[in-house]
């Protein structure tokens, strides 16, 4: 560890260089060996806590000088092995150049993630750190470099979507990069599952703060999530030619017509077939980490039309898709989609799928904001044939009395959906008009309120029991709800609903919908996304016929006639005379001399 005093030595050396020292001192390095010292002060200025145009100059002399010694520099690891004094020597002075290589990209990573770093900046070092994973591993992708960059951005504490777009913009066109992006990310996301359990252990023992631990683990996610959304998924092209590889130099492109060229659109080839399989790998290890709700949710919905058609089986994500469809709530409502699409398209089976769909029947989806896609896969899940009588009836009758709870958008979208059940299901269509029957007696029990209407008692009885709705709304499971023993009564108060749009599509439930040749299916897409505002904006624009007036030949002088309240009154003159009384004996209540005045006026 550095003295206090060499450190302000050193700070003083950084100050005291300007723009034209540096360049000077740039130039120099670059033009004579023997000015090799010069190679440690250029780096002290690589530092986030040094100027801007200071660090960018000191930059492109050091990039400039590493380029030209990179090609003879050892590894990392790399020991001696020469026996004469002259290799042994230019051995040491290597290893010290490897040292400072490295300790300039550890600056250059320090700048790239540092908050005080402007975004020029930031492009220009991202480009030379770029251009050393391109050359510094002997022409091949430098990956290990790579994963440190990412990692970093990744795991940097200011905002990281500056720097991801700019890697997107320049450089996930290059298939090599996608490739090893995707292997970074896959060891980023198992490091952070293991690290969240180690941590959290950790925090308890050291009285570490948790909620700055989870603020940064969310963090990460977040950053993770951006960085895997935003690279271009594995393509499909026969075509080895259209895929670009970042890692080849201009000098193998010079030789494209050699056996090299050859190799390297092989490897490119092989990268390509290896693609989704990475692909794979990442998004698995990415969504067993612990998602914040709003990635959650994002990836919820984006999942299967951004993730399945790239991934080499999308039935391993079906145990991901079943555990938040038994979340409950909005989480389900956006699990449903990618979940329908395994079970459509891949052959996943789940057992109590139409249990869990029956459950999210609230009155709170029809506010949710992705309803819409919702009640069309609802729709679509109730299509089949093979349904049993028993689960459409349960759909129908919870849709119908949730029809008294919903807005008017709501109801308009339940009988849509009550039309496809019943067209579908002709064995349900019972419910629509039911004559209830005695259990004990067979009879119709209109029968038998006829029959028993000169009985009081028995008249009573026999009037309860055609009330009685057997349907239980609180049921969880739809074989014991009891909607095979209830009817539609629900529907039949939205034909008399105040909204237009609502009364005219009950209406459509009048017709025989058991004759399929005459009726339709009622496509749920155009009323699913409805809202106070497309109903306002559909009834504006409808050509309507007839317009009712509201003419009178008199003025009125009362909001009610008295025909309207039998017994009551709304005159004008008595209104009034209530009035002056009332004022009155405000006035008596301020001024006592006036009601002593009022009261002799009264006598006379």
């Amino acid at each position: 560890m550095a003295t206090p005093s060499k450190r302000n030595k050193k700070n003083k050396t950084t100050k005291q260089y300007g723009i034209e020292e540096l360049k000077t001192l740039g130039n120099e390095l670059l033009s004579s060996t023997s000015k090799i010292n010069n190679l440690p002060i250029l780096l002290t200025v690589v530092s986030p806590s040094s100027p801007p145009h200071h660090i960018l100059e000191s930059l492109l002399s050091l990039h400039a000088f590493f380029l030209t010694e990179l090609p003879q520099l050892p590894s990392s690891t790399a020991t001696a092995s020469a026996s004469d004094d002259g290799d042994q020597s230019k051995f040491i002075y290597l290893t010290w150049l490897r040292s400072k290589f490295d300790e300039f990209l550890k600056s250059l990573i320090d700048v790239l993630v540092s908050d005080k770093s402007d975004e020029t900046l930031k492009e220009v070092v991202l480009d030379t750190l770029m251009e050393f994973v391109k050359v510094a591993n002997g022409g091949t992708f430098h990956s290990s470099l790579y994963n440190r960059i990412l990692r970093s951005i990744i795991h940097s504490t200011g905002p990281a979507e500056f720097l991801i777009d700019l890697l997107t913009s320049k450089y996930f066109k290059y298939i090599d990069v996608r490739y090893f992006t995707f292997i970074s990310l896959e060891k980023l996301a198992r490091n952070l599952e293991g690290k969240d359990v180690s941590d959290d252990k950790t925090a308890s023992a050291d009285g570490t703060d948790e909620s700055q631990l989870c603020s940064n683990i969310e963090s990460v996610i977040h950053n993770m999530y951006y960085t895997i959304s935003h690279v271009p998924p594995p393509e499909k092209s026969d075509d080895t030619s259209d895929f670009e590889m970042w890692s080849v130099s201009d000098a193998d492109d010079k030789q494209l017509k050699s056996k090299k060229r050859n190799n390297n659109v092989l490897s490119a080839a092989r990268l390509a077939k290896k693609m989704k399989l990475k692909f794979t790998k990442a998004w698995i290890a990415y969504l067993r980490l612990p998602l914040p709700l709003d990635v959650y949710k994002e990836v919820l919905v984006n999942l299967h039309q951004a993730v399945f058609p790239h991934l080499s089986n999308p039935i391993m994500l079906c145990d991901f898709l079943t555990r938040s469809y038994d979340v409950g709530g909005v989480v389900s409502v956006m699990a449903l989609n990618s979940l329908f699409v395994l079970m459509m398209e891949h052959g996943l089976e789940y057992p109590n799928f139409y249990e869990k769909l029956y459950a999210l029947l609230v009155p709170s989806i029809f506010m949710a904001k992705h309803r819409a896609r919702f009640f069309e896969l609802l729709d679509s899940c109730l299509k089949s044939n093979l349904l049993p009588a028993y689960l459409a009836a349960s759909f129908a009758k919870k849709l119908s009395r949730l029809s008294l709870l919903v807005p008017p958008f709501g109801v308009w979208v339940i009988t849509s959906l009550v039309h496809n059940i019943l067209r579908r299901h002709p064995s349900v269509n019972c419910l629509v008009h039911r004559e209830d029957f005695d259990e004990d007696s067979g009879h119709k029990t209109d029968e038998v309120n006829a029959s028993n209407l000169d009985n009081p008692q028995t008249g009573a009885t026999a009037c309860q029991k055609s009330g009685i709705d057997h349907f239980n709304i609180d049921e969880s499971d739809p074989m014991k709800s009891g909607a095979m023993r209830s009817s539609l009564w629900e529907i039949d108060t939205a034909r008399h609903h105040y909204c237009p749009p609502v009364s005219r599509s009950a209406l459509s439930l009048e017709t025989d919908l058991t004759v399929r040749g005459k009726t339709c299916d009622v496509n749920v897409g155009d009323v699913s996304a409805a809202s106070y505002a497309t109903i306002l904006g559909s009834e504006i624009t409808r050509r309507v016929k007839q317009v009712p007036l509201a003419f009178y030949k008199t003025t009125p002088s009362s909001l009610f006639s008295e025909n309207d309240f039998a017994g009551w009154t709304f005159k004008c003159e008595e209104t009034s005379e209530i009035n002056e009384s009332n004022e009155n004996a405000a006035k008596d209540l301020l001024d006592p001399e006036h009601s002593a005045k009022r009261q002799r006026i009264e006598c006379q």
